[in-house]
């Protein structure tokens, strides 16, 4: 999943205990969040685990998929992610533009373009490669036992608190007003404008990987097939594909509005600064009704916070069942050196660009927000320069060939 294999066998008996504790704490869970908070909020602990489970058997990332691209000109993982956001495209415009979804009302993720997206989007690609993963990468992850990622993980909260710390500043640059595809051209007109985009930039990675190959890229077949596949993964890229996408879809019919999972980081950073004795009411990023409400109310009746660590504990039950959890703690310094600043870069970023990977690129786009397109191109940049710097982290990394369907 990054740099840290998890690929040591696991013991039979193991896997399946550690799996059905990993289940169990998602359904109990769900049902305990449910009935003190919410129904859907608990429901959204279960869609969480399913977010972790496909992300694992699928093996979706986005890091590792962006510097097979950079290097190689391999892109199933990027043409792959062009079928989730048209997918997704096709499920969120016709809801956001009617305003209500199965009775709930509905919005999406539509930012400002300015200055602060550029540089944070720039700043979390950069950490995507040094830090080993993106925001859904770290988590599931870190969950499925990858210990050089929880370094990751937890310099990420730190650099999320430390963006909301400067947020205000970032906020006070010149900036477009937010516009939206949906607002603009229609729900029919902005999925137009957004299928040919996709279509492009898959046409794009076709041309640019034969003209360096030949030929696409052939998929070796799966070790398992069947029921066995099915609990046990692999599991094809595209099934992860269309499956992220009606899981966020679902997100956005139970929660009334997409998936997330930066938010989530600067509330635990900032509820661990005040157990220090800090205090970060008072900074910009929490002045905001949303924000202020989140910080003083209870950790678990966050959203964002309940499908993350529902997040963690598929990955957990997904590697569990595949026979690879078998966490690794002997890790090089410059591979902990990379996660520290990988870590900083990606919650300094995703706090100045209003998102990740998911809640500004994946979601921001099926949102319909022109500012998801911009974080993109920033982003990638970013991940240009970070494939450049990886070398000086880890060692044979000029000589190894990352492998496409990993984070």
């Amino acid at each position: 999943m990054s740099e840290t294999s998890m690929d040591e066998p696991q013991a039979p008996a193991a896997r399946y205990r550690i799996a059905a504790l990993a289940i169990t704490a998602i359904v109990l869970g769900g049902v305990l969040v449910g009935a003190l908070f919410a129904a859907n909020t608990g429901l959204l602990l279960i869609v969480g685990g399913l977010f972790g489970v496909v992300l694992y058997h699928a093996a979706f990332g986005f890091t590792s998929a962006w510097r097979v691209f950079i290097t190689q000109r391999r892109g199933r993982g990027l043409r792959a992610q062009m079928l989730m956001l048209a997918v997704a495209v096709v499920l969120f415009f016709p809801a956001l533009s009617a305003g209500t979804l199965n009775g709930v009302a509905v919005q999406g993720f539509v930012a400002p373009l300015g200055l602060s997206v550029i540089v944070g989007a720039f700043l979390f690609g950069l950490g995507m490669q040094l830090g080993g993963g993106c925001a859904s990468g770290t988590l599931f992850t870190a969950g499925g036992g990858n210990a050089r990622m929880v370094i990751t993980l937890a310099f990420f909260i730190v650099g999320s608190v430390i963006g909301t710390a400067h947020f205000s500043f970032w906020q006070s640059l010149p900036a477009f007003r937010p516009v939206s595809l949906v607002q603009v051209a229609g729900a029919g007109g902005g999925m137009a404008i957004s299928l040919v985009l996709f279509a492009v930039i898959t046409a794009a990675t076709v041309v640019m990987e034969k003209r360096r190959h030949g030929e696409l890229e052939h998929v070796a077949a799966a070790p398992r097939q069947g029921l066995a596949r099915l609990a046990a993964g692999p599991w094809p890229l595209l099934a992860g594909a269309l499956a992220l996408a009606l899981l966020n879809f679902t997100t956005l019919a139970l929660a009334g509005r997409p998936w997330g999972i930066t938010s989530a980081f600067a509330l635990w950073g900032a509820k661990g600064f005040s157990l220090l004795g800090g205090d970060a009411s008072q900074w910009g990023y929490w002045q905001s009704p949303g924000n202020a409400a989140a910080l003083n109310a209870n950790v678990w009746g966050d959203i964002t916070t309940v499908m993350n660590v529902g997040i963690m504990l598929g990955a957990l039950a997904a590697a569990s069942l595949a026979g690879r959890f078998a966490p690794n703690f002997r890790i090089p310094l410059r591979s902990v050196a990379a996660a520290v600043i990988g870590g900083l870069l990606l919650g300094y970023g995703a706090r100045l660009a209003f998102g990740c990977n998911i809640g500004a690129y994946f979601s921001g786009i099926a949102s319909g927000s022109l500012h998801g397109w911009l974080w993109l191109v920033a982003a990638f940049a970013g991940n240009m320069l970070g494939v450049k710097l990886r070398p000086a982290f880890f060692i044979g990394e000029a000589a190894r060939q990352p492998v496409a369907k990993t984070c």
